[in-house]
C-alpha cells in the first residue's frame, strides 16, 4: 500500500478532508507510462513534434494525483488550472481494472470507477502501479463503508423498538394500578353505600 509521505502531504495542498477521514493510499500514474510517449516523441522530435508530445505526457504525470480516503476517491488534474473530482464510497458501484501491453510490462494500468445512476465510468485512476491493488483498496473501503450503514441501521431499528417496549411497559403499569385502586375502593364500601350509589346513578322513576 502507497503511504503518504511528507512530500505527499505537501503535494496535496489541493485535497480537503473532512472530520475524521485519512488517506488510505495515493499516487501518480507510473513513471512507465511516459514510455510511449517517447517512443513516438523522440523520432520525432527533430522537427519539434516530438518534444512536445514528450512534454505534454510528462506535464500531464506531474499534474495528475490519485487518492483514496477512509470516505471517498479523489482524482486532481490540470495543468493551467486544476480539477478535483470526488466519489464518496456510498455511491460507487462497481470497480474494475486493465492493463494494456505496456502496462503488462511494467506493471502499471487503469482503474474504472462506476456510480449508481452514472452513465459508465465516472472515475479513472489512469496508468497508476499495480492496478488490482488499488482496486482492491477501494473495494474493501467500498465494503467497510456499507457495513458501517448496514450496522447503524440496525442499531437505529434495536433502538426503536427498545423505545416502544419502554412505552407499552408504562402504560401497562398505568392500567394496573388504576385497575388496583377501583378494586381497593369499591372493596372498602358498605353494602348500603354500594346500594345508595346505585340507586342514586339510576334516580328516580317516572310516574
Amino acid at each position: 500500500m502507497s503511504q503518504p509521505s511528507q512530500s505527499d502531504a505537501a503535494e496535496m495542498d489541493w485535497l480537503t478532508l473532512d472530520d475524521g477521514e485519512e488517506v488510505v493510499w495515493s499516487g501518480k500514474p507510473h513513471k512507465s507510462s511516459l514510455v510511449p510517449a517517447l517512443i513516438v516523441g523522440v523520432p520525432l522530435s527533430i522537427i519539434l513534434v516530438g518534444l512536445l508530445i514528450i512534454g505534454s505526457a510528462y506535464l500531464y504525470r506531474e499534474n495528475t494525483r490519485y487518492v483514496v480516503t477512509t470516505d471517498a476517491l479523489y482524482r486532481k488534474s490540470g495543468v493551467l488550472s486544476r480539477d478535483v473530482q470526488r466519489i464518496d464510497f456510498g455511491k460507487v458501484q462497481n470497480t474494475s481494472y486493465s492493463q494494456g501491453f505496456f502496462g503488462t510490462r511494467f506493471g502499471y494500468g487503469n482503474v474504472d470507477v462506476s456510480t449508481a445512476g452514472g452513465s459508465g465510468v465516472e472515475m479513472q485512476f489512469q496508468s497508476v502501479p499495480d492496478p488490482r491493488h488499488v482496486q482492491e483498496t477501494i473495494n474493501k473501503r467500498v465494503k467497510a463503508t456499507r457495513g458501517d450503514a448496514g450496522s447503524e441501521s440496525e442499531e437505529t431499528k434495536a433502538d426503536v423498538l427498545d423505545e416502544i417496549l419502554d412505552e407499552l411497559r408504562g402504560i401497562r403499569a398505568t392500567l394496573e394500578t388504576r385497575e388496583r385502586a377501583d378494586t381497593t375502593g369499591d372493596a372498602g364500601k358498605s353494602p348500603d353505600e354500594t346500594l345508595f350509589e346505585e340507586d342514586s346513578n339510576t334516580g328516580p322513576l317516572d310516574e
